[in-house]
């Protein structure tokens, strides 16, 4: 009898004792079993702590718009799972993800697969029959021994490193940037496009003969009076617009994946393919903004660079009136720290209880986090559909409502505010 897309789902997350067993032993065998399917002819996997989701997005926007087809594969979902694989643009359907589990499960036989390796498989496989030109994958966790890493990449890009996941990939930059950089490979060019980047990077690229090519050494932009400007060596990209996508690190996402574009074996894009990507890319849950009464902000900001980030963008938004924060997070993040940098912008606090999902924070841990001086204007939700309803009504047209914290808050709140568009 075959299983609904609920069951699939349900079904995978009890086949693992763990939720998470970095390792590609049992993956690669399973992958192997299924013919090893190729997603596309040129493949792209981009690593990183934050800023993948929206290369991700310009990578696929740019290529589509110099007319190549293009598949993704991204994690984790906001609303639907279907979300993590995109062909041209769309979500996959359930009737080819439910055929890719199957196909994954005749192959599996008894080797136990965690989630998200079931979930990577099944996306190679959609991918595979997709008739792809390009496909982009988005690595999970880490890198070195993420389920996306069985495959060979044509080009890796690493948007940038900072403390996450320390549980798993080590509690300091150097110990992560070489498990990001485990997407290296002998003669594959390897982008990384923040300013600064851990030793660790250069020694892996080295160990394994992966060229490295760096922000601010091989390639740079510099903002002009209109747009910005791009320079790989003598290669000059002049007049390009502003993203899109909100944030001065948006411009940092887009110069790297320009630079890695410029050294994607036989794929070519023109200025005019560029300039529509960098105007069409899109990625929900990043500062999306969304016009009600008053105007709500929602970004999955989760550790403490992303909140810096959030709260520069914040800071030249300035408020008329009161600015709310309502934040969930998962107890494994900088919580602390991540709280202390935006806090400063935030005239009253709403805390979720997250605690009855894994890893997740109850609003006590967030309360205990905060500033000492911002737990005077701090409440803790015990209801999220109250607390939002609460703000829906009382907060006014000069307000804003920034919601930030684990993809489980945002999702929440997108779900709650549906068929609110963005703007």
């Amino acid at each position: 009898m075959s299983r609904t897309l609920s069951e699939w789902l349900d079904y995978q997350s009890h086949l693992h004792a763990k939720a998470i067993e970095l390792g590609l032993d049992r993956v690669a065998e399973v992958w192997q079993q299924l013919g090893a399917p190729a997603p596309a002819p040129r493949l792209v996997t981009v690593a990183g702590t934050n800023g993948k989701g929206s290369s991700v997005a310009f990578l696929e926007a740019i290529l589509r718009a110099a007319g190549y087809r293009v598949g993704c594969y991204t994690s984790p979902h906001l609303l639907h799972y279907n979300e993590r694989i995109r062909i041209e643009g769309t979500s996959i359907d359930d009737q080819a993800l439910c055929a890719a589990f199957e196909r994954v499960e005749r192959a599996r036989r008894n080797v136990p697969l965690t989630y998200f390796e079931y979930g990577t498989l099944a996306a190679f496989c959609c991918m595979q029959q997709a008739s792809l030109d390009v496909a982009i994958l988005e690595v999970g966790l880490g890198g070195r021994l993420d389920a996306v890493n069985i495959i060979d990449p044509d080009i890796g890009l690493i948007t940038g490193i900072s403390l996450d996941h320390t549980d798993w990939l080590g509690n300091d930059l150097e110990r992560i940037g070489a498990e990001k950089a485990g997407i290296a490979r002998a003669g594959v060019p390897l982008v990384f496009s923040a300013p600064e980047m851990p030793d660790s990077i250069a020694r892996v690229a080295a160990a394994v003969g992966a060229p490295l090519y760096r922000l601010g050494r091989d390639f740079d932009y510099r903002v002009l009076a209109q747009g910005w400007q791009w320079r790989f060596g003598e290669t000059v990209r002049a007049a390009l617009p502003v993203p899109a996508m909100r944030g001065s690190v948006q411009l940092q996402n887009a110069a790297g994946v320009l630079a890695a574009l410029h050294l994607l074996d036989s794929v070519v894009v023109d200025q005019g393919a560029i300039r529509a990507g960098l105007l069409e890319a899109r990625v929900r849950g990043r500062f999306e903004v969304h016009q009600r009464k008053a105007r709500w902000i929602l970004d999955v900001a989760h550790n403490p660079e992303a909140v810096a980030v959030l709260a520069g963008q914040l800071a030249e938004m300035p408020v008329p009136g009161t600015r709310h924060a309502v934040v969930g997070m998962l107890r494994d993040k900088a919580l602390a720290e991540a709280l202390a940098g935006i806090d400063p912008l935030i005239d009253q606090w709403h805390l979720l209880d997250l605690s009855d999902q894994a890893r997740g924070a109850s609003a006590a841990q967030l309360l205990d986090a905060l500033p000492v001086r911002a737990g005077k204007r701090a409440e803790i939700c015990t209801s999220v559909e109250r607390c939002l309803s609460e703000l829906d009504h009382g907060a006014g047209p000069n307000d804003q409502v920034v919601v930030f914290g684990s993809f489980l808050t945002v999702a929440a709140v997108m779900a709650w505010m549906e068929p609110a568009e963005p703007i």
